[in-house]
């Protein structure tokens, strides 16, 4: 497969486009708080194979705390 140099390449942009305004990106302006909102947690694959999807894993883990929960109001 032959690489496509820039130069080579016809220009794709669509006429509607306005160039000035796409000059404007800011990279990364929202990273932060794309992180802040995201807690991604990788799982054993032994542990992975019970869990085919994040409802899975999330159900799991609410029933898990409301076990922890019972048994603080008990030991109190």
């Amino acid at each position: 497969m032959k690489k496509i140099n820039d130069s080579d390449r016809d220009d794709e942009l669509r006429p509607e486009y306005n160039l000035s305004l796409l000059d404007a990106g800011v990279r990364g302006k929202y990273a932060k708080r794309f992180r802040e909102g995201t807690n991604l947690v990788l799982l054993s694959p032994d542990v992975a194979q019970y869990f085919p999807n994040e409802d899975s894993v999330n159900a799991a883990l609410r029933s898990l705390v409301g076990v922890a929960k019972a048994q603080l109001r008990h030991a109190h």
